[in-house]
C-alpha cells in the first residue's frame, strides 16, 4: 500500500493549479520564485523615459514588486527569446509570475516561465514569442536559425558578432 500512496500524493499535487514551481535550469545562483509585480518599462522605471504602452515591444521590460525591487525580465520559455512578448499585454498592471530568479552580485535577473493576471486565473506559459514568430514566419525547427534579422546580423558581423572572426572549424 505504501508504494501507491507516495506517487498518488505527488500526482495530486502536480494536478493542483499553482502547485508546480518553476523548472530549474541549473544556472548558478538560481532559485524558483513566484511573486506579484507590476510590469514596467525598465528605462521608464529607472530614468523616467516613459513611452506609451511600455514602448510597444521595443524596450526591455521588468517587474516592479510592491517593496520597490525591480527585476529585469530577460527570458521566457522560448530558446534565445526574451519575455517582452509575454509581458507587454500587462504593461502597467500587476500580475503574478513564476520563474527563476538569478541573484548574482553583478545583476539580478528574472526568467519568467509562467504568468497569470490574478490568483484565481490560470497560469499561461511564456511562449508568446514563439507563437508570434511562427505566425509571422512559419513553423521552423529552431526559430533563431531561420530568423531574417538574425541572418542579416550574421551576414554583416559574422557568427561571433565580430566582423572577420569565425569560430574554429571542427575536425
Amino acid at each position: 500500500m505504501k508504494h501507491f500512496v507516495i506517487p498518488a500524493v505527488f500526482a495530486v499535487l502536480a494536478a493542483i493549479p499553482g502547485a508546480r514551481a518553476a523548472d530549474e535550469w541549473g544556472i548558478d545562483n538560481e532559485k524558483a520564485a513566484q511573486f506579484s509585480a507590476k510590469v514596467v518599462d525598465v528605462a521608464c522605471a529607472l530614468k523616467g523615459d516613459c513611452p506609451e504602452n511600455c514602448g510597444g515591444g521595443t524596450r526591455q521590460l521588468g517587474l516592479l514588486t510592491a517593496d520597490g525591487k525591480l527585476r529585469v525580465a530577460v527570458k521566457g520559455n522560448t530558446d534565445f527569446a526574451g519575455a517582452v512578448h509575454d509581458l507587454l499585454p500587462y504593461c502597467g498592471r500587476t500580475i503574478e509570475v513564476d520563474g527563476l530568479l538569478i541573484e548574482n552580485p553583478a545583476i539580478t535577473l528574472y526568467m519568467a516561465q509562467r504568468v497569470r493576471e490574478a490568483p484565481d486565473k490560470p497560469w499561461v506559459k511564456t511562449t508568446a514569442f514563439a507563437r508570434d514568430w511562427e505566425a509571422a514566419h512559419g513553423k521552423p525547427k529552431q526559430w533563431f536559425r531561420e530568423d531574417p534579422l538574425v541572418k542579416e546580423v550574421i551576414a554583416e558581423d559574422g557568427v561571433l558578432g565580430i566582423k572577420g572572426l569565425e569560430p574554429p572549424k571542427s575536425k
